[in-house]
């Protein structure tokens, strides 16, 4: 099995369909897997993968569901998981996350998702294909997270940055999908979909860019970065940007503001 990257491009991935022990994940819409999937594309429901009681959402399951979950599909411990979504990467990215919480790290983002693929040309199928089940054993790991206590602690720690990817009205509080709106305190805006290139099908923008774009609001790779949004699906997306840049010290906040937001003895800004 070659050695992948975290971020792979369509036409690596191509050649490596038929690599063994290596699996593509496919976390589209329902419909649009049935209408058109990568070759031997095996589809996981994005909710299967996350859990919450309203209106907290966007947490992590518990370590037998997650067990369940990758063994289901085919995922085992040494798998190599290739994540894509037709939605940005959102989904995709989330899954890699929620698989190096459950100490997993093989994993790639299909740089643009089936936007790249589609539109670029590559081959594409429809008939489902039925996962071969595999054994995935939980391990957990707590560096790619961090909940509302460690957040509150470092709330006046000039090392920890918090990145809230979320709209700017979301951030401001003049739209709010809590009891409360506004962000937490400190934190800085960036909304996630400013990574993304719309020139080159929802690919990641240069890294160069991308880099100046975290820097401008102070999250460079010196300091520890948490990033949220309303559950963690958009920040997943973005913590696997800062990776793919080479940040180490990157966490997501799972439940994001959706918990934040609903905790009246949490500070809001």
């Amino acid at each position: 099995m070659p050695d992948l990257p975290l971020l792979i491009e369509p036409e690596n991935l191509e050649h490596s369909l038929t690599c063994e022990n290596v699996l593509i994940v496919d976390l589209s819409r329902p419909d649009t897997y049935a209408k058109l999937h990568i070759p031997g594309a095996v589809h996981l429901d994005y909710a299967r993968i996350v859990t919450g009681k309203k209106p907290v959402m966007g947490l992590v399951p518990d370590d037998a569901t997650l067990a369940a979950v990758f063994s289901s599909v085919g995922i085992g411990n040494d798998t190599h998981v290739i994540a894509c979504d037709d939605e940005g990467g959102g989904r995709a990215a989330r899954l890699l996350w929620t698989l190096a919480v459950a100490g997993h790290k093989r994993g790639s983002l299909l740089n643009g998702g089936l936007h790249a693929w589609v539109n670029e040309g590559y081959p594409q199928d429809k008939t489902p294909v039925t996962p071969v089940t595999a054994q995935f054993n939980v391990v957990r790991d707590d560096s790619p997270w961090a909940n509302h206590e460690y957040i509150f602690e470092h709330l006046d720690d000039a090392d920890c940055c918090l990145l809230d990817v979320r709209s700017a009205i979301e951030y401001t509080g003049i739209k709010k999908f809590a009891e409360r709106g506004g962000h937490i305190p400190g934190a800085v805006n960036i909304e996630w979909t400013e990574a993304m290139d719309r020139t080159r099908n929802l690919r990641f923008r240069p890294d160069d860019e991308l880099r100046d774009l975290f820097a401008a609001v102070g999250a460079t790779a010196d300091r520890e970065i948490i990033t949220y949004c309303q559950t963690h699906h958009r920040s997943a997306h973005t913590w696997v940007v800062l990776r793919h840049l080479g940040y180490e010290r990157v966490k997501g906040f799972p439940g994001s503001w959706s918990y934040w937001g609903n905790h009246p003895e949490l500070p809001v800004e």
